[in-house]
C-alpha cells in the first residue's frame, strides 16, 4: 500500500511539472531566466518520475540533487540581475557554499555504488548524505528568504508565488531528512507522501511563471550579512553533526575525550571572541573588504547620518546639541567611540565647541599661533588627516608638512581629523577618537567623510545664521518698542509744552493748578509705563483683555487733545467691551491725534461709540484732507511712513498693532478732500461671556 502511495504521488508530481514544461515551451522562451526555469521544471519532473519508478536508485538521487542545483542557479541569476555596481561579492560565496554542499551530496550518493559492500561504511555514508541534504535544504531556505525579503516592492508580487513554491519544496525536504537522520523508520511515511507535497507546488510555479519579465530584485548588504550568518550557522551545525556521527561510530574513551575537548575549545573561543570589540571591528573590516564591492552601504549611511544631525535632541533637557550630534554622526560612520568638535568662537578664538564620548583627556585647545597656522592650512586644502599616519610616517607627504599643534600628535586617542567646509570656508574640525581596531583609510572613507563634512558644515552654518537672525529679531523687537515709545514721548512732550505755556497765563487760577497737578501725575504715570514697556517681559503684558468700560478710557484718551482742538464724544459710552484698557487708550489717542493733525483748526473731530449684541465699534471721524486708496493700501500702516512734516509715521501702525493684540481689528474709510473714518472693532463683553459659557 505504501509503495502504491509513493508511486502515485510522485507520478502526479511528474505529470504536473511535465505539463508546466510543455506550457513553457508552447509560450516561447523570450527571457533568459525562462531557460533556467524550464530546466528546473524539467529536472523536477524527471526526479519525480524516477522517484515513482525506482525511489532508491542513483538516478533518483542524482536527479534530486540536479533539481536543487538548477533552482539554486535560478535564484543566483535573480540575485545577479541588478546593476553590476550594486552587486555584493559576499552573496556569491553563499551560493557557492550551497552549491558545494550539493556537490558533496552527489559524491556521497555515488560512493556506495563505487566501493565494495561494507555495511558500516554504507551507514556512515548514508548519515553523511542525510546531513548534507539537511544543510542544502536549510541553505536553500536562507536564499529564498533573502531573495524575497530584499526584492524591490514592485517585483514582490511577481516572484512571490515562485518563492512560496520553493519554500514549500525545501521545508518538506528539511523536515523529511531531519526525521530520517533521527529515526529512519519514521521517515518512510513522509517519503511516500513527498510527491504530493511537490505536486502542490506546481500551481504556484505556474502563477509565478506568467511574469518572469518582472523578476527583478536588489540585494542589500543586510541581506548578504544575513545570508553569510545563517549559512555559517547551518555549516557549523552540519560539521558538528558529522563529527558527532563519526565519533559515535568510532567509539572508545578517546573519542569521548576528543568530543569534550572540541566542545570546550569552541566554547572558550566564543567567550573570547564575541565580547571583544577589537575582534568584532576586525571581522567587520575584513568582511567588508573581501565580500563586498564597496565598504559602505551609502544609502543606509546617509539616512543614518541625516537622521542623527536632524534628531533635535538638543531641544529636550539632557539631549544632544547640534555639535554633539555632528560628532556622533561622524563617529558612527567609522565606528569611533567618540570625538571633539573644534571651532572659532565669537571673538575668533579656537575653542572646543562640542564633545561626545571623548575617551581621552580634555584637549588643551588654546588658540595660539600653532593652532591658528594649522587651521589656516586645513582651510586652504580641506584635507582629511590621518593622525596615525602622521605619527608613524606613512601618511601622504602633504599631511606630513601640515603645522600640527604639539598636543594633537601627542594625544594618541586622536585618530582622524575631518574638516567641515562650507562654500570653501572652514567651519569647524572634528577630531575622532581611535576605535579598538585601527585601520588606514581608503578612497571610500575619504569620499564619504568629505561629502558628509560638507553636509554637516551646511547644517552648522544654517544654525549659526539662525542664531544671528534670532539676535537681530530681538534687537528689531526692542527697536520697534522704542520707536512706539518715542512716539508716545513726543505726544507727552507736546502735552507738557502746552501745559507750560498755559501756566504762564493761568498760574493764579486754582482750578488750573489742580488740573495741572492731575495732568503731571498722569504724565508721570504714562512715562513709567513707557519705561516698563521697554523690558523683555513687557510682551507678556501686552494684549491682556478684560471687560473694560469705555467711558473713562475714551475720556482720558481725548482729554489732553481737547485743549488745542475741539473733540466731540458721542454715543453710549457706558457700554463694556473686551479690551486692554491701556492699549485701547493709547490706540484711540493716536487716531484722535492723527485726525486733529489732518483737520482744519475750526472743524471738530468726532469720536462716536456704536454697538450691537456682539460687537463694539469706536469711530474716529475727521473732515480733513483725507487719503487716496493707494496710500491707504500701501503706506498707511507701514512704520516710518508719514505725510506729516516731522512725523514718525507709526501712530496708525501702533494703533492697529494694539487693537489686533487685544483680539479686535481696525478698519479705515477715506477719500481725498472728504476726510477719514477709522473704526476700532472690539468684541462686546456680553458676547465674550456667552462664548466662554458655551
Amino acid at each position: 500500500m505504501d509503495a502504491l502511495i509513493g508511486f502515485w504521488t510522485h507520478a502526479l508530481a511528474a505529470l504536473s511539472f511535465g505539463a508546466l514544461v510543455a506550457w513553457q515551451l508552447h509560450a516561447g522562451l523570450r527571457m533568459p531566466g525562462q531557460r533556467l526555469l524550464l530546466a528546473a521544471l524539467g529536472l523536477t519532473a524527471l526526479w519525480a518520475w524516477c522517484a515513482a519508478v525506482r525511489p532508491e536508485s542513483l538516478l533518483a538521487a542524482g536527479s534530486e540533487t540536479g533539481r536543487n542545483l538548477i533552482w539554486i542557479a535560478m535564484l543566483h541569476s535573480l540575485a545577479m540581475s541588478n546593476d553590476e555596481r550594486e552587486r555584493q561579492k559576499g552573496i556569491r560565496l553563499v551560493y557557492g557554499a550551497v552549491a558545494g554542499v550539493l556537490g558533496l551530496q552527489m559524491v556521497a550518493d555515488a560512493l556506495p555504488y563505487l566501493m565494495p559492500p561494507d555495511p558500516t561504511a554504507e551507514a556512515a555514508i548514508a548519515t553523511t548524505a542525510a546531513l548534507l541534504r539537511i544543510t542544502a535544504a536549510a541553505g536553500g531556505l536562507v536564499l529564498v528568504h533573502n531573495i524575497y525579503g530584499q526584492a524591490a516592492p514592485a517585483s514582490r508580487p511577481a516572484i512571490g508565488y515562485a518563492m512560496v513554491a520553493l519554500a514549500m519544496l525545501w521545508i518538506y525536504d528539511l523536515n523529511l531528512y531531519t526525521v530520517a537522520y533521527l529515526s529512519p523508520a519514521w521517515a518512510e511515511g513522509l517519503g511516500d507522501w513527498r510527491g504530493l507535497a511537490v505536486a502542490a507546488t506546481a500551481p504556484f510555479f505556474a502563477m509565478g511563471a506568467r511574469r518572469t519579465d518582472a523578476w527583478r530584485i536588489r540585494l542589500s548588504r543586510a541581506a548578504t550579512f544575513q545570508s553569510l550568518s545563517l549559512l555559517g550557522i547551518c555549516g557549523y551545525l552540519a560539521v558538528m553533526a558529522v563529527l558527532a556521527t563519526v565519533l559515535r561510530g568510532a567509539g572508545g574513551d578517546w573519542a569521548t575525550g576528543l568530543a569534550v575537548a572540541l566542545l570546550s575549545a569552541l566554547t572558550v573561543a566564543a567567550m573570547v571572541i564575541l565580547p571583544s570589540a577589537r575582534a568584532r571591528s576586525w571581522a567587520k573590516v575584513k568582511i567588508a573588504k573581501h565580500f563586498f564591492e564597496h565598504r559602505y552601504d551609502y544609502r543606509a549611511e546617509w539616512l543614518r547620518f541625516t537622521a542623527t544631525l536632524g534628531s533635535g535632541d538638543g531641544e529636550r533637557p539632557g539631549g544632544l546639541s547640534l555639535g554633539q550630534r555632528t560628532v556622533k554622526a561622524f563617529a558612527d560612520i567609522l565606528d569611533a567611540p567618540g570625538g571633539v568638535l573644534i571651532a572659532r568662537d565669537e571673538d575668533g578664538q579656537l575653542v572646543e565647541a562640542a564633545e561626545w564620548n571623548w575617551p581621552g583627556e580634555p584637549l588643551p585647545v588654546t588658540g595660539d599661533s600653532d593652532e591658528n597656522a594649522f587651521w589656516a592650512a586645513i582651510a586652504s586644502e580641506g584635507r582629511i588627516v590621518e593622525l596615525d599616519g602622521v605619527r608613524h610616517g606613512w601618511s601622504q607627504p602633504q599631511d606630513l608638512k601640515l603645522p600640527f599643534p604639539g598636543w594633537m600628535l601627542a594625544e594618541e586617542t586622536a585618530w582622524i581629523g575631518v574638516p567641515l567646509m562650507h562654500h570653501n570656508r572652514l567651519t569647524a574640525i572634528i577630531l575622532l577618537a581611535a576605535p579598538d581596531y585601527r585601520r588606514p583609510l581608503d578612497w571610500e572613507d575619504f569620499d564619504l567623510l568629505r561629502t558628509a563634512g560638507r553636509q554637516a558644515a551646511s547644517n552648522i552654518a544654517e544654525a549659526l545664521t539662525q542664531e544671528v537672525l534670532s539676535k537681530a529679531r530681538r534687537f528689531e523687537e526692542f527697536n520697534r518698542r522704542f520707536a512706539f515709545i518715542l512716539h508716545d514721548i513726543k505726544n507727552l512732550v507736546s502735552q507738557l509744552s502746552l501745559l507750560a505755556r498755559n501756566a504762564e497765563r493761568h498760574a493764579d487760577n486754582a482750578e488750573f493748578r489742580a488740573d495741572m497737578v492731575a495732568t503731571l501725575k498722569s504724565s508721570v504715570g504714562k512715562m513709567n509705563d513707557l519705561l516698563a514697556r521697554l523690558s523683555p517681559q513687557s510682551a507678556a503684558r501686552e494684549g491682556r483683555c478684560e471687560p473694560t468700560p469705555l467711558k473713562d478710557v475714551l475720556a482720558f484718551a481725548i482729554a489732553a487733545k481737547r485743549r488745542g482742538h475741539e473733540v466731540q464724544l458721542l454715543g453710549d459710552t457706558s457700554i463694556v467691551a473686551m479690551a486692554d484698557p491701556h492699549g485701547l487708550e493709547t490706540a484711540v489717542g493716536h487716531l484722535v491725534q492723527n485726525a486733529i493733525d489732518a483737520s482744519p483748526e475750526d472743524v471738530p473731530v468726532t469720536v462716536r461709540v456704536e454697538h450691537d449684541l456682539r460687537e463694539v465699534r469706536i469711530l474716529v471721524i475727521d473732515k480733513g484732507r483725507g487719503m487716496d486708496g493707494d496710500f491707504v493700501r500701501a503706506s498707511l500702516f507701514e512704520p516710518f511712513s508719514s505725510t506729516k512734516e516731522g512725523g514718525f509715521g507709526i501712530g496708525a501702525y501702533e494703533a492697529r498693532s494694539l487693537v489686533t493684540a487685544m483680539g479686535g481689528r481696525l478698519s479705515v474709510e477715506s477719500r481725498l478732500n472728504h476726510g477719514s473714518q477709522f473704526t476700532i472693532h472690539l468684541p462686546a463683553a456680553t458676547a465674550a461671556k456667552e462664548r466662554k459659557s458655551a
